[in-house]
Parts: structure tokens; sequence; C-alpha cells
């Protein structure tokens, strides 16, 4: 699924009625629909809701909810934002039909306007249909007046397409913003969803079939959403004849005498992704304690210094490199500069792809050259920060400008870790993963994402496939362990040992438990 920009949706609106024939009106009324559909989700047995109207198509698809509220027995409250000489076209006759209808409009110049705004704590559910996806700049007036009042007012809100005070493509909050507890976006998911304070405030959310044409929803965009057929598609079949060496021989370099759990993580993950033989490359006591708890890892013992990998251990990896099919560099490999020497060293020959997480990154981050390799760069924000060297607010401010900058400056895939992790790469769409939960904020986690990249990385996936699809793959494995173990305190170990029953779900050969 396709994600639209503010142009893009105003753009779909113009061709449905220009050269589709489909009335402004008829998708207004559906859009009405499908809102009235989650009013009725949250309230099945009725109730009284209070529905807050703009002055443009917004408020349009507003007046279409209360019309239909109101001829189902709900109580209804119906307050403008304005005036009724402000409204729209489509508003205003949507507005006239609603009043018509039996609902009685209030305006802001009503003497019972502010008082009604003021008890709408009293009602049972709130209507956001105040402002849409075309709105810029601060929120301020009657707008700011009816923010501030359905935020007071601690009652569940509805937002009608996107919540009020949120900018479209940025997640961005203009002043101040309706924090709603369910989203109803029609046509297209649009990027607000996905980051900013519009990730938090948009709720729940869904996308409703409003009656758009299907050539207008299937046009390429700049990002799209990552699902589950699509992963089901690429993830690699294990042939029945295969043996180990045919399933991915995977390097991990990873780990520090302060940071050994990061090795193990990493190599969980790749074994528990399919792995065919996982190495991991890194000081004696890092192999011992890999070694203590995933059995299964093949054992290289680097030399040392200082806690950490050696510069002159870069000689063993670029002898040995033929035996595998990727690696992954980074997890808990500490800031020693011997580190930093010694990942100069390897890159300098390096051909097979690789991950690139962690540590790594940083030292990319002061100046080292990328392997002449394809590469996965796997940065969290603050790692993402140094990369591009901003700070985290600016990265966060507009995640998927942030991806384009990264994969313009490296000309490498990169994905940005986060609540809906962003895949870009040269040339191609970004890519948002709608899966995981919070329970996936806390230590271990990306090491067993950067494990399970380099498994599909050495399984013949691209940089830009494999990554993506791990993200989704990971995201799923937390989700099920949230359901399983609850939603926070589980563990990356818990992931990775979940890895193999997301990978089931996703293509759809779950086993029988025996009885």
């Amino acid at each position: 699924m396709w994600i639209a920009t503010a142009d893009r949706v105003r753009e779909i609106d113009r061709r449905a009625s220009d050269e589709f024939g489909i009335p402004a009106k008829v998708l207004m009324e559906r859009a009405g629909l499908a809102v009235f559909e989650e009013v009725r989700r949250f309230l099945p047995d009725l109730g009284h809701l209070c529905v807050f109207c703009g002055r443009g198509n917004n408020g349009g698809d507003g007046f279409v909810v209360a019309r239909l509220a109101h001829a189902q027995g709900y109580g209804v409250d119906c307050l403008v934002a304005g005036e009724e000489a402000d409204l729209s076209p489509q508003a205003s006759e949507q507005m006239q039909t609603a009043k018509a209808a039996g609902v009685e409009p209030i305006y802001r110049s009503d003497a019972r306007w502010m008082p009604r705004a003021d008890c709408v704590g009293c009602r049972d559910l709130i209507v956001d249909g105040l402002l849409g996806t075309g709105v810029k700049g601060e929120v301020q007036g009657p707008i700011l007046e009816a923010i501030q009042s359905i935020n007071r007012s601690g009652v569940p809100v509805i937002a009608v397409d996107v919540p009020s005070g949120i900018e479209c493509d940025t997640g961005e909050e203009l002043g101040e913003s309706v924090w709603a507890l369910s989203t109803v976006t029609f046509g297209l998911p649009k990027p607000f969803l996905f980051q900013g304070i519009g990730l938090e405030h948009a709720g729940h959310w869904t996308v409703a079939e409003i009656g758009y044409p299907n050539a207008l929803l299937n046009e390429p965009a700049d990002a799209q959403l990552v699902e589950e057929e699509w992963v089901s598609s690429l993830l690699p079949e294990r042939l029945r004849a295969s043996h180990k060496g045919e399933n991915g021989s995977i390097l991990i370099v990873a780990g520090s005498e302060r940071m050994p759990g990061a090795a193990t993580l990493a190599v969980r993950g790749a074994l528990r992704g399919g792995a065919g033989l996982v190495t991991i490359a890194s000081i004696p006591s890092v192999c011992r304690a890999v070694a203590g708890h995933v059995p299964e890892a093949l054992l290289m013992p680097l030399p040392e210094r200082d806690g950490a990998i050696a510069p002159e251990a870069s000689a063993v990896l670029l002898e040995h490199q033929g035996r595998y099919h990727s690696a992954l560099f980074g997890p808990g490999l500490t800031h020693e500069p011997s580190v930093k020497g010694f990942l100069e060293a390897v890159w300098a020959g390096w051909t097979r792809p690789c991950a690139i997480d962690a540590d790594a990154l940083n030292a990319l981050s002061e100046g080292l050259e990328l392997p002449k390799a394809d590469c996965v760069l796997t940065p969290h924000p603050g790692e993402m920060g140094r990369l591009l060297h901003s700070c985290l607010m600016e990265i966060q401010a507009d995640r998927f400008r942030t991806v384009g900058r990264a994969v313009a400056e490296f000309k490498q895939c990169a994905l940005l870790k986060g609540p809906y992790t962003i895949t870009g790469a040269p040339g191609q769409p970004m890519l948002v993963n709608c899966t995981g939960n919070p329970g996936l904020a806390s230590a271990g986690m990306g090491d067993v994402l950067g494990g399970l990249v380099a498994t599909l990385l050495a399984q013949d996936l691209p940089p830009y496939y494999a990554a993506s699809c791990a993200a989704y793959w990971h995201g799923l494995a937390g989700d099920l362990a949230a359901c399983e173990m609850g939603p926070i305190g589980y563990l990356a170990s818990d992931v990775a040992d979940w890895l193999p029953r997301a990978r089931a779900k996703i293509v759809g050969n779950c086993e029988q438990r025996p009885s």
C-alpha cells in the first residue's frame, strides 16, 4: 500500500472527480460513513457524541457523521469552529443536509458554543472533523479553542483523516493538536502516521476505502507499507535437499570484554533466522561467552587489545572471507581506537555483502570508508544523527527525509530503526514497517535484527529486500512475544526465540502441534 503526501491526496481527489467522474459529494458521504462505522464500534449501544466541524471538507465529513449518528438515535452536539458563511461549498452542502435531517449546528458566535465546548467531557465520544491534510501554519482562533476543549475533556476521540493540528507530511504539531484514540484516514495511509507527534496522536489507525479508483491508489509514490504477502514472497525457501553450507554462512564481528552479550544476541538472531552456519569473530572471552550460550556457533578467536579486537586481527578476517556469504560488523565492538583501525583495515579489502551496525556505524561517522560491497546500514536515531552530523530532533522531525539523506550520502541501503522502521535504497521507494510494539525498545533488540539482516543477505536477498523483510519479521516476532508474555519486559533473546514462529506465520506454514 502506497503512502500519500498531502499533495498526492489533493491530486487523487481532483483526478477522481475530473477523470473518473466521482463527485466530491459522494466521496465525502463515504468518508463520513467510514467514520460513523468507527463510532458504532466504540458506542454500539448508542450514547451521546460531540462532533467538532471545521470550515473545510474535513468539516463536511463531520457533518455527515453528525447526520448519520442522529438518524440512528445517538445524541449529537455539532459544534462548528467558525461561522456558516465561512464553510467551503462542499461543507456547506453537507451542513444543509444535516440540518434538514434534524442536526443543529452551533457556530462559534452562538452563545451556546463555549458552554457546550466546556461540557464536552460529559459526552461519551468526540469526533474531530476540524482540520484535514492540507493545513499549514499554527492553529489559532476557534480551531485552537476547540482543540483545547477536546484535549481537556478526557473523552475518547475519533479523528477524521488526520488529528487536527498535525501536519500531514511530517507529523509535526502545529502549536497544539488533538490526541486521538482512533484515526480513520481515507484511501491511503499518510506520512504523519509514522513519525513525529502524529505517530502518537493518531492512536489506533485504519485506512478506509471510500471509492477512489484503484488506478489512482496503485500509482507508485515515494514510500509504501511493507505487507506480509510481499515479505512471504521474498523469504528464501528451504529446499529439502539443501545442506547447511547452502543456507548461508555468516561471519559476525562483534563483542568486547564489556559487551559480550551483543555478540551472543546477534548470533542467536542469525541462527534463529535460519542461517546454515554462523561464526563469531571476536576476542577469546567473547568467543567463550557465545559458546556457553549458543553451542551451535563457530568460533574465530582474534587478537585482543584493551579488551577489544586488535587492528592486526584484520588479516585473519581477510584471509578467510571467501568462506562467508555475508557479514555483520558492529554490535558491542566499543569505541576503542584499536577497533577503528581494525575496521579500516578489514573494510579496505572486504567484498562480501554486510550489515553495518552499532559501533561500526560510529566508526563510519568518524570518516571510515565503507567496504566496496553491498551494505545495509542499520542505525537507531542517535547513530543516524552521528552519521549525518545532525541533532536527534532533526533526525526525528522527518524520518523519511532523514533516510533519503542517508541513502544519498552513503549510496547504500539504510534502515532507520524505531517505531515504523523505514528502509531506503538508491532508486527505490522507501519501505515502512508496520510490525513491532513499544516492548522492542530495550537493550539488544538491534543486535538480533542485525543477525537477521545478515542471514537474509547470505541467502541472496539484495540489501533493500533483506533489510525490509528482516524488519518486518523481527517486529512480528516482537508482537508474538508481547502477546504471549506481556507487552513490556520480554527480552531480545525472547524475540530471537520467536523468529521461527514469526517466519511460519508469515509464510502460512505453521505445523500442527502434537496432541
